[in-house]
């Protein structure tokens, strides 16, 4: 059954619910009504009856006169003595049995409705006292006829008002919900065609509230097509990415084997340019492996309590070896850091930053290195004096294998693979910070490092 059928059964019955509810409770309360009408009618008829009724006792009451039937309209009345005979009544006929015999035996007023043949009575038993002696009973009755043909009436119209109600109440809710569930078949739809065409950039419009839940559905679904197309472009990317950077290394090792098998011997250079480009393979294989760990938050980290300060002068003295004399080294404004996190990952990110500040800054530029606080993070910089990075190259700088025509160009001692940023991104993420950058064409880049400073919690080594 589909959704849309589940619903409106689902309203139809509630609906049902309530009216049979209603229904029921409408039908007593009028049934109760009328009786207590016929009641208090049979209640007036005893009080006139009373009033004309003579009563001649020698002892035992003997004779009974009651008025006559014009007086009490269609009341009708029986008096019966102690003994169970019947002294008087008030109707033609040969009637002569007890409208209620049980009411003869009560020793207070009764009411009881009573079936006599063909007959529906209401029936009223009125013990008779003279003095402080009982003399028997008087039973006045009249016929339900006009009650219950209104009951009658009145189910039939409560049924026929509620099939109606709820005919109607079906056929609205299976509009009502044909329209509400109309955009998640648009939805059902746009999946199978993204499944058929393999098109990510299709998306669902929706003409309502974006509040709705629909609209919140709708919402969410869009912007997970937006993201699956963005990470299917990416992966798409970055399988091309691979592939190109792949066949460099692996056409100068086909070459070099097949130089080494014309000449028939080993050449010292083919074996130094082989081993070169295994490393160099070796070397991207283990930062895809460090990033695949890094994104899915498994990165293995050996937290401890790091003086930041010291790291970075320990990275500023290996890396102004890099440096030689083509590039500046400088040490800006430090301040004495502590952080929590893996020492050796941290160096890592250092190292990478560094090394590439000083492959993208040109002979006699300068590359300098700070470090302070704020608040409760630490801020280590790294900036460059150059060309700078395009403000459209900017977004993508932590994308893997990305490499802008401008600024990113291949370092001539080939260990760039457009990885290390995007390392360095996730490794500083892992650890509660983040990583930014800042650049103006012509004057330069700036990478800021944000860490949180170390709490009382962390680990000496």
């Amino acid at each position: 059954m589909s959704l849309r059928a589940r619903l409106t059964l689902l309203y139809t019955s509630l609906l049902g619910g309530i009216l049979l509810l209603f229904c029921v409770a409408v039908y007593l309360i009028i049934s109760f009504l009328l009786i207590a009408q016929v009641d208090l009618a049979l209640q007036q008829a005893f009080e006139e009856i009373r009033a004309d009724t003579v009563v001649e006792a020698v002892g035992n009451m003997e004779v009974l006169s009651l008025p006559s039937l014009d007086l009490t309209g269609s009341v009708y009345a029986q008096a019966w003595d102690r003994g169970g005979h019947l002294q008087s009544k008030n109707y033609p006929g040969g009637f002569i049995r007890s409208f209620d015999p049980l009411g003869l035996q009560s020793s207070v007023p009764v009411f009881r409705s009573i079936d006599i043949e063909d007959l529906h009575l209401r029936v009223l038993s009125v013990p008779l006292v003279l003095g402080n002696r009982p003399i028997g009973t008087l039973q006045l009755a009249t016929g339900l006829v006009v009650v219950d043909r209104t009951l009658n009436v009145l189910v039939t119209v409560l049924l026929m008002g509620s099939v109606i109600a709820m005919a109607i109440t079906g056929v609205v809710g299976w509009l009502t919900t044909r329209r509400a569930l109309a955009p998640l078949e648009a939805v059902t739809q746009t999946a199978l065609q993204i499944t058929r065409a393999d098109d990510l950039s299709r998306r669902i419009s929706y003409q309502g509230s974006p509040d709705d839940e629909v609209g919140q559905l709708i919402h969410a679904f869009n912007q997970t097509l937006h993201r699956l197309e963005n990470l299917f472009n990416t992966q798409r990317r970055f399988l091309a990415d691979v592939g190109h950077e792949l066949r460099t290394p692996l056409t100068v090792i086909k070459g070099n084997v097949d130089l080494m098998q014309r000449i028939g011997s080993f050449d010292e250079e083919s074996l130094t340019s082989i081993e070169n480009e295994v490393d160099r393979l070796i070397r991207m294989v283990g930062n895809l492996l460090l990033l695949a760990q890094a994104e899915s938050g498994k990165l293995p980290l050996d937290i401890r309590l790091i003086e930041l300060d010291t790291l970075v002068l320990e990275v500023l003295n290996q890396m102004s070896v890099l440096a030689s004399e083509k590039v500046m080294m400088r040490l800006g404004e430090i301040d004495q850091v502590l952080v929590c996190g893996d020492r050796d990952r941290i160096k890592q990110v250092l190292v990478n930053l560094v090394g590439n500040a000083i492959n993208y800054t040109p002979s006699g530029g300068v590359v300098t290195i700070g470090l302070g606080k704020a608040d409760d993070q630490s801020r280590l910089t790294i900036h460059n004096t150059g060309p700078g990075i395009p403000s459209e190259d900017l977004p993508h700088v932590f994308e893997r294998f990305y490499r802008g025509e401008k600024s990113r160009t291949r370092s001539r001692d080939g260990k760039g693979f457009g990885l290390g940023l995007s390392i360095a991104y996730w490794i500083v993420h892992n650890h509660g910070g983040r990583l930014e950058v800042e650049s103006t064409e012509g004057t330069g880049t700036t990478f800021s490092v944000w860490l949180p400073l170390a709490g009382d919690d962390c680990q000496a080594n």
